[in-house]
């Protein structure tokens, strides 16, 4: 249904962009007859690539039992490894006392 209404508003377009004979010398309708073509032609090859596709092999169908459910064992959700920090400490550089920030691991 919607590929004939793509199509019939196309041919619709096309036909109302024909020059007629009181404006047979207009210059810019072949500009607009091409580009309104061109939108018809898009409009209709567009509409015939997303339309369903009957030449498609449905896929087997699978005749006996379900196959049996896999227990797959879920990933840790955190790391169990030393617990580290960021501790900022003071320290003296020979002029001053200044602050870094150091990584403590437990």
């Amino acid at each position: 249904m919607n590929f004939k209404v793509i199509a019939l508003t196309a041919a619709a377009l096309s036909v109302a962009a024909l020059p007629t004979t009181a404006d047979a010398r207009c210059h810019g309708c072949g500009v607009a007859a091409g580009v309104v073509g061109g939108l018809a032609a898009g409009a209709i090859i567009g509409s015939a690539i997303a339309g369903p596709r009957a030449y498609e092999v449905p896929p087997p169908a699978y005749y006996g039992p379900a196959p049996a459910p896999v227990y797959v064992e879920p990933a840790p959700e955190y790391y169990e490894g030393p617990a580290c920090h960021i501790e900022r400490q003071r320290f003296w550089d020979g002029y001053g006392w200044r602050h870094r920030r150091v990584e403590v691991c437990d």
